[in-house]
């Protein structure tokens, strides 16, 4: 996955914005974090909680890990290069469907084909 392509996947989420934090892109859906690119083929990605956060560094070392700065945050560094882009877009919209508004949440399942 590249930078572009996970941009692509966090903006094709109903709400989510682009904004910048620190001279880095951040994605955003109600106000909340969702997601930012840090550069270098890094990624930060929240998650719903410590618990989702280590299971996905115990299983995917490869592909995830944290640094100091984050240790106590609910997010996971992500090597995009390593990461599949159907993973990326799960991770993505289980988040999304805990931060964004209810009602884009409804609208965004209405959507969907059946």
């Amino acid at each position: 996955m590249t930078a572009e392509e996970l941009r692509a996947a966090a903006l094709g989420l109903p709400g989510v914005v682009e904004g910048f934090n620190m001279g880095s892109p951040v994605f955003k859906a109600n106000g909340k974090v969702l997601a930012r690119l840090l550069g270098e083929g890094e990624a930060m990605l929240s998650v719903s909680g410590l618990d989702e956060r280590d299971l996905l560094l115990q299983a995917r070392p490869d592909v995830f890990h944290i640094t100091e700065h984050y240790r106590t945050y609910p997010a996971v560094m992500v090597r995009l290069a390593s990461l599949d882009a159907a993973d990326a877009r799960g991770l993505l919209e289980r988040r999304w469907r805990e931060i964004a508004a209810k009602a884009a949440v409804r609208a965004f399942d209405a959507a969907k084909p059946a």
